[in-house]
């Protein structure tokens, strides 16, 4: 678990906002308590926090390019699939992280590089090219990502205390919103703060000078299920053992939280299979 943040804004000089996105970014440590980045450019700023799991000793972010710059929370499960087509396309890694992946393959595929990336993730890449931030959410929105929309651009955060760390931002909620808060409601997009908003699950949101747009790049598709009893049994048992095999990669030590119900003790039966 990592925490991104950061601020844009088209009519400001955001050069001087070091301690501004440092507080923002400050508020995010219990994500990431084992690394922490700030970038700043004119009209952008972003911070990162930490936690390291591929590639401890590098993989800092924010992650630069000459074109982008990119924060990111997440893991993507097929990067090293995707890190051996991005060098057959002649692109150069410095790192074995994920991270570097998901930039590398913007630089490649542009927005299409979500329709790519198998994993759960939040991030947001500074185009400088295009001069737009474009933020994208995980097809089930396991990680989350808000915004808060600006007169001219936005600030946004893995959680919304990183957002209010910022004085532009102001912590107000109408009856509704209270509502829906002491009720533990939750509808993707709304979040319980006035102005605040969520980037929903399967969408993306870019945002340049006057413009802030919203797509949805994935749903869920209902199909008739026609495999037999068996043929389910042995699909399901396909996709278990490649989704664990794919969740145990790591650079660091593993662990499983086990409760004793079915799932967490299949889940810890097969990654013991696996190391």
């Amino acid at each position: 678990m990592c925490g991104i943040t950061g601020w844009i804004d088209f009519e400001r000089d955001l050069t001087g906002a070091g301690r501004t996105i440092e507080a923002m970014t400050e508020t995010l440590r219990r994500r990431g308590p084992d690394d922490s980045g700030t970038w700043l450019d004119t009209h952008v700023a972003l911070g990162h926090r930490r936690l390291a799991v591929i590639d401890p000793e590098h993989g800092a972010q924010p992650m630069r390019s000459a074109q982008a710059v990119l924060v990111y929370n997440g893991e993507i499960y097929n990067f090293q699939e995707l890190r051996e087509q991005l060098e057959g396309l002649g692109h150069k890694f410095a790192t074995h992280c994920d991270t570097e992946v998901i930039l590398r393959g913007y630089l490649a595929w542009g927005k299409d590089v979500v329709h790519k990336l198998n994993g759960i993730f939040a991030f947001a890449i500074w185009d400088a090219a295009r001069q737009e931030l474009l933020m994208v959410r995980d097809r089930l929105g396991v990680k989350p990502l808000y915004y808060y929309p600006l007169e001219n651009g936005a600030l946004f955060g893995s959680e919304p205390k990183a957002i209010l760390a910022n004085p532009h931002a102001k912590a107000r909620a109408s009856r509704e919103e209270l509502c829906d808060a002491l009720l533990f409601l939750r509808t993707p997009g709304r979040v319980p703060f006035q102005g605040m908003q969520e980037v929903k699950p399967g969408h993306l949101l870019r945002i340049s000078n006057g413009a802030m747009e919203e797509t949805r790049y994935w749903q869920l598709q209902a199909r008739p299920h026609t495999d037999t009893r068996e043929q389910t049994i042995a699909h399901i048992r396909t996709l278990l053992d490649d989704i664990v095999a794919r969740q145990l990669i790591a650079d660091v030590p593993l662990c499983t939280l086990l409760s004793g119900g079915l799932d967490s003790s299949v889940i810890t039966a097969l990654a013991a299979q696996g190391l």
